[in-house]
């Protein structure tokens, strides 16, 4: 089985030139780290309302700056979705600094979250998928609805490298087709991490690296999920007969 390796390096200063980054921002309060996962992306979209935020929070994360030139800095190339959370003097604001913007408010059958993934695979054709890595700001917290259609996105491009990630913790898929490695950066991240089966029960699980390792273990909603693990090292490996979500928590720095 091959293997695909994971690692949070885009929440460091400085990080190597693969994978390429393509960033989305939802409407949800921006991480306290958004402008370094901007400047790490190559492509910045807003899915809709999440235009709001960037022009909302940006100055107050960068509160020394003035906040007409901290909004010119940070114009997302594309805003994407519904249209109907963005405000009309953002959407205008952005569209006269030469933002695209594309109204998709005759689809109602996928979320906005869904509509930027398939526009940044659509961006990147001949860019190996693996080297392709969607980072979500905004994606967890608040309504519980959202964060399930979130997950649910992590599914539907279960070939495509997204990571869903808040100021709290970080989530993405551990697809059954691969074995893992997961690098960890414990600057920060950890040492509180989960293992969560999603789509079907995992009928045999086998981990390396954790307080509490699995070894062909049964994992099932109603049954066993490993939620409050520990990581013990900077590495961690994952086997499994299920696709799994892996979350791990942000340290406060």
């Amino acid at each position: 089985m091959e293997l695909m390796s994971h690692s949070s390096t885009f929440l460091l200063p400085t990080i190597p030139p693969s994978p390429t980054y393509a960033l989305v921002v939802l409407n949800q309060s921006l991480p306290r780290f958004a402008p370094l996962l901007w400047k790490h992306a190559q492509l910045r979209l807003c899915a809709d309302g999440g235009a709001n935020r960037v022009y909302d929070d940006m100055p107050l994360l960068l509160p020394h700056e003035n906040a007409f030139d901290v909004r010119k800095r940070y114009k997302p190339d594309v805003i994407k979705g519904d249209m109907d959370s963005i405000r009309k003097e953002v959407l205008e604001f952005y569209a006269n600094m030469g933002t695209k913007i594309i109204d998709e408010s005759d689809d109602q059958d996928t979320t906005d979250l869904h509509k930027c993934v398939a526009y940044i695979c659509d961006w990147a054709p001949d860019l190996d998928k693996s080297n392709l890595c969607i980072l979500v700001a905004g994606a967890l917290g608040g309504r519980f609805d959202h964060e399930i259609g979130n997950i649910n996105v992590l599914c539907r491009f279960s070939t495509v490298r997204i990571i869903l990630i808040s100021d709290d913790c970080l989530i993405h898929l551990l697809p059954r087709t691969h074995c893992h490695e997961i690098h960890i950066q414990p600057t920060i991240e950890g040492p509180h991490c989960g293992l969560i089966p999603i789509g079907m029960p995992s009928g045999s699980t086998t981990t390396t690296g954790l307080q509490w390792d699995l070894a062909e273990t049964e994992m099932k909603f109603g049954g066993l999920i490993s939620t409050s693990n520990i990581v013990k090292g900077e590495k961690i490996t994952v086997q499994s007969d299920s696709d799994l979500l892996w979350t791990i928590n942000i340290k406060k720095l």
